[in-house]
């Protein structure tokens, strides 16, 4: 369950499927957002969108229609808005994830575990995954269409690193209380509690579950949204 939260937030950053569904539409294309221009650029062409809507695909520059020019328009400002809109989403479901299993840590196995400074060094790294597929800068930000598989893969071994760890420092931790506290069978205080800690975060991803799952349709609704767009205004240019 440990591990089940902290992988959700980095499959819905890469928009991809959560839990028990996948979406229709998969990225195939990098958006470069900055204030005088989106490109889209990636395996359907190079479309570079002005901010009122002038245009050029594959460098070269049409003349556009009312019609034309207000898909140009609409496409562009739902990108410069749908974008940092999941990344923002995304990264404050990490923190919101993080703040709950540390407090789950601290409750459980004290203030002092190792296993809440592994769990902070965990949530950088995962932030860091995050930030290679929505890459933000000071005037814009850049989505990487081909980085997400290989996010997906890094961030699973990431998590299974810190997974080890953690579960080898709440055996330790808890053995020594369990000696210190003494009477009774050691072996079944330690398993007693490693059973709260499991049952604590179990309970916690239930409260979270919902949450991180309609953030994933929701994401996914807007990537279908967003890909309606493209196709539509690159139609009218053919």
């Amino acid at each position: 369950m440990i591990r089940k939260a902290l992988m959700g937030v980095l499959l819905l950053t890469a928009m991809q499927a959560q839990a028990d569904y996948k979406c229709s539409v998969t990225p195939r294309d990098d958006v470069v957002i900055n204030p005088q221009s989106v490109q889209v650029v990636g395996e359907n062409g190079n479309l570079v969108i002005a901010p009122d809507g002038s245009l050029k695909f594959n460098g070269k520059s049409h003349t556009l229609n009312a019609t034309q020019r207000q898909l140009a328009v609409n496409y562009q400002k739902a990108l410069r808005s749908d974008l940092p809109w999941i990344n923002n989403g995304a990264l404050t479901r990490v923190e919101k994830g993080r703040v709950a299993l540390d407090k789950i840590i601290a409750q459980q196995a004290g203030e002092s575990s190792s296993m809440r400074g592994r769990l902070t060094k965990l949530d950088a790294q995962l932030k860091e995954q995050m930030n290679r597929i929505i890459e933000t800068r000071q005037d814009g930000l850049t989505f990487h269409y081909k980085a997400i598989d290989q996010v997906r893969a890094d961030g699973q071994q990431l998590v299974n690193q810190a997974m080890g760890g953690i579960l080898q420092d709440s055996i330790n931790e808890m053995g020594a209380k369990a000696v210190l506290k003494g009477g009774g069978n050691p072996l079944q205080n330690v398993l007693g509690s490693l059973g709260g800690l499991q049952t604590a975060v179990q309970n916690e991803w239930k409260n979270q579950e919902k949450d991180f799952e309609q953030f994933g349709r929701d994401v996914c609704s807007k990537v279908v949204t967003l890909e309606g767009q493209r196709k539509g205004l690159v139609e009218t240019l053919k």
